[in-house]
C-alpha cells in the first residue's frame, strides 16, 4: 500500500478541479472549519468516505472562519487544519475556499455526493440543489453526542479560568 504524504493531498482550487476530472468513481464532498479535529469530525469524514470512491474536503479559509465565527477563530491556521485533515486515510483531497459558503467550490468540483453532519437538513446544505440536479445524492450523518469544537473551547477556557483563581 502506498501512503500519500499529507502535503500532497492539499490542493489549490485549480489542482482540485484537475484532481476531480481524473476521478473515475463517485466523488464525495464535505466541507467545514475543522478547527480542533475531534471524534465527531472523524465520524462524519469516515461516513462520507463510505459513500463513494474518493472524498474531497473543502476547508474554510482563516478569513472565512473569522467572518463566520468571530475574531477569536480559528484556533489553528488553515494550513495546519488542511494538513491534519489530509493526514487522515479517509480523506483523498483537501482544498481551501475563501467564500462564506462552499457553493462555488461545489459548482467547481461537481461531486456525486455531498455529506454534512446532523445539524443540517437536505434543504439547508449549501450545494445540495446543484448535486441533486446532476442526479447525485445528499447524505446527512448523525452527530456524535458531546462532540463540538465550541464545547471543547469552552471547556478549555473554563479550565484555564479555574486554574487562574
Amino acid at each position: 500500500m502506498t501512503v500519500r504524504l499529507p502535503g500532497s493531498k492539499v490542493l489549490s482550487r485549480d489542482e482540485a478541479r484537475r484532481w476531480r476530472a481524473e476521478q473515475s468513481g463517485h466523488v464525495v464532498f464535505t466541507n467545514g472549519v475543522f478547527d480542533l479535529l475531534h471524534a465527531g469530525h472523524v465520524d462524519v469524514l469516515c461516513a462520507a468516505r463510505a459513500q463513494g470512491d474518493a472524498l474531497v474536503v473543502a476547508l474554510n479559509s482563516d478569513a472565512s472562519v473569522r467572518r463566520l465565527k468571530g475574531p477569536l477563530r480559528p484556533v489553528r491556521s488553515e494550513a495546519e487544519r488542511a494538513y491534519v485533515l489530509a493526514a487522515l486515510g479517509c480523506v483523498d483531497a483537501v482544498t481551501v475556499f475563501d467564500e462564506d459558503t462552499p457553493l462555488e467550490i461545489v459548482r467547481c468540483l461537481a461531486p456525486d455526493v455531498i455529506v454534512k453532519g446532523g445539524d443540517y437538513t437536505e434543504s439547508t446544505v449549501v450545494g445540495a440543489r446543484e448535486v441533486l440536479a446532476r442526479g447525485g445524492t445528499v447524505v446527512i450523518v448523525p452527530l456524535t453526542p458531546g462532540q463540538s469544537t465550541t464545547s471543547i473551547i469552552e471547556k478549555l477556557r473554563a479550565q484555564r479560568d479555574s486554574e487562574a483563581r
